[in-house]
């Protein structure tokens, strides 16, 4: 069962460009707010507050090395998105297959009547 509460903070969360211009960036492995900064055109300080709101929806982890923070996406924040959009994709695929099923009933139908005259 998805939890409702956290996927409405990680949909909150990547409403925003900004973040998820900042989620697609570390993607690719863990970076220091000064990295990612330079690569946005936001300050550094508005990096951060984006980070901790994408940290705060669980779609960002960080660690300690020396000096500075590393940034990297979790898994499990990620999960928790795909988890919530794979319910749409369930119920459409259940739609389709409703609705399949009753189009080869009605063709099958059909074809009996036009069978019978």
């Amino acid at each position: 069962m998805v939890d409702q509460d956290a996927a409405a903070k990680v949909l909150d969360a990547l409403g925003e460009p900004t973040r998820r211009a900042v989620l697609e960036l570390i993607r690719g492995g863990a970076r220091p707010v000064g990295e990612i900064a330079r690569e946005l055109p936001v300050s550094r300080p508005a990096v951060s507050q984006h980070l901790h709101v994408l940290k705060e929806a669980g779609l960002v982890r960080d660690r300690k090395e020396g000096t500075r923070r590393l940034y990297s996406v979790s898994p499990e924040g990620v999960e928790a998105l795909r988890a919530y959009l794979e319910g749409f994709w369930d119920t459409a695929l259940a739609a389709f297959g409703e609705a399949a099923t009753k189009a080869e009933a009605k063709a099958e139908a059909k074809a009996e009547e036009g069978e019978q005259r």
